[in-house]
């Protein structure tokens, strides 16, 4: 399948642009108490529109919380809309009809697959925070200080919430990349210690790439912090910090994977460490980034995929298209609650486990800055206004032809509280062969408890995992 080109507005040269380090600081848009008073009345707590749609497809944001069934500590939570009637099933046969909703990615995997197939169900606008995720997204609407650069380097200024509630209203190129990096700073609470895996479908069969107990620190969002104390502090720049050891497949039990994320790469460059099997030592692993292939996932999506993005974006231009009401994937407790065998077809996730709701996303076109190089060149992110996650993406080789269809399906934690993104379905294009990341599937040993409990910082520290590692 091939697409057309979007056209970029640039405004600085690319000669400069691709040096990026020691540029001056990039005009913004200034934004004042008024436009952070939009966040009180017409935009909910973090920048979506408030109201509904013109024919109440899409209802008011009314920031009430789900309720939490069962008690702790949490591991998979029910399906909370599980009596909804089904509104539509749309496929090849009557996607024509749909086709303004649906992003070319999810046509071309009806075009190519007549079994495939999505269920509209009615909107549930779920995402909600903390108050004091709010207060801070407030404070961050002038607060929020773009890199030297622009955004696509990172931000300062800002803590505990999205960094740009409001996006650059005069620069399309601006607001395309703090729309991304809002999904990379989103809100899923300031902790998190989960089981978790990846599979991967090749040639119809499920392979189990990965099996860990991820551990998840975010000090961004740790309560009781400032912008000043944050960009000044112990803690800073530091977005998220990950630590992965592995328990599952057997050959590969004992390795570990370390990135402390950092709100600013052109400053404070991501750091990533590993630990191998058999080696008995830890190493710098600068190269995991970009499109190093993930050697998680059996090399078979590349690390700045996962999630739909992650990590820096310093390599593409990034230009918002606005809004679209749009079918994404939505309030996913259903899946979750099935087995990892249930779940997986052979070409795609089951049809009869995924809820599609009619959201608004934010549309950004993706295009590798001049001098610049990645195997995906061109990319297309579909990013829910409610939570600033991606739903899902198209990615397209120089020519134009599609090459990853990227579905991502979240799940409904009213104990952070948050709508948490959950897992990503990389659909290859061109194989037929699919990977999902990051999932916690209702079977041993991935539904065990979900702990939001504080983790200490020595948690993240290169030396200790040599120790903890196994060889």
């Amino acid at each position: 399948m091939k697409r057309r080109s979007f056209g970029l507005m640039g405004a600085v040269s690319a000669a400069a642009m691709s040096a990026g380090v020691g540029l001056p600081q990039r005009a913004r848009a200034a934004l004042t108490t008024a436009d952070a008073d939009r966040l009180k009345s017409e935009l909910t707590p973090i920048g979506a529109e408030r109201a509904g749609n013109a024919d109440g497809s899409i209802p008011a944001w009314t920031g009430e919380n789900l309720p939490l069934e069962g008690s702790g500590p949490w591991g998979i939570l029910p399906d909370y809309f599980a009596s909804d009637a089904k509104i539509v099933s749309i496929n090849a046969s009557n996607m024509e009809q749909y086709k303004d909703k649906l992003t070319p990615g999810t046509q071309a995997m009806m075009q190519k697959y007549p079994d495939f197939r999505i269920d509209v169900y009615p909107t549930h606008r779920t995402a909600i925070a903390t108050q004091e995720v709010y207060d801070n997204a407030y404070k961050n609407v002038t607060g929020a200080v773009p890199a030297a650069g622009g955004s696509r380097f990172g931000v300062s200024g800002v803590y505990g919430a999205i960094p740009f509630p409001i996006p650059d209203p005069n620069d399309p190129l601006e607001a395309g990349a703090q729309i991304i990096q809002n999904h990379s700073f989103r809100w899923f609470g300031p902790y998190q210690t989960r089981n978790l895996c990846i599979y991967t479908m090749i040639d119809g069969q499920l392979v189990l790439a990965t099996g860990d107990r991820v551990t998840q620190s975010c000090p961004y969002y740790f309560p009781g912090g400032d912008a000043a104390s944050f960009d000044s502090g112990p803690h800073r720049g530091q977005l998220r910090n990950f630590l992965g050891p592995v328990f599952a497949p057997p050959q590969s039990k004992g390795q570990i994977y370390m990135e402390l994320n950092t709100t600013n790469q052109l400053e404070n460059p991501v750091k990533i460490w590993e630990y191998l099997v058999g080696q008995g030592r830890v190493r710098r692993a600068p190269e995991l980034q970009y499109d190093t292939p993930e050697t998680q996932a059996n090399d078979l999506i590349n690390y700045d995929e996962s999630y739909g993005w992650y990590g820096s974006q310093d390599r593409y231009d990034w230009k918002s298209l606005g809004k679209k009401e749009m079918y994404i994937p939505y309030n996913n407790n259903k899946l979750w609650n099935a087995t990892q065998f249930e779940a997986h077809g052979n070409h795609f996730i089951n049809p009869d486990l995924v809820r599609w709701e009619l959201h608004r996303v934010w549309v950004v076109d993706a295009t590798l800055h001049p001098g610049e190089r990645n195997v995906l060149p061109h990319r297309v992110f579909y990013v829910d206004e409610d939570t600033w996650t991606i739903a899902a993406t198209d990615s397209y080789d120089a020519q134009g032809n599609l090459l990853r269809v990227v579905h991502i399906f979240n799940e409904n934690r009213p104990d952070i509280p948050a709508v948490s993104m959950g897992t990503p379905a990389f659909y290859n294009f061109q194989t037929g062969n699919y990977v999902t990341v990051q999932a916690p599937w209702n079977s041993p040993p991935y539904n065990q408890p979900y702990l939001l409990t504080p983790i200490p910082d020595s948690t993240f520290n290169p030396q200790q995992m040599a120790a903890a590692g196994q060889y």
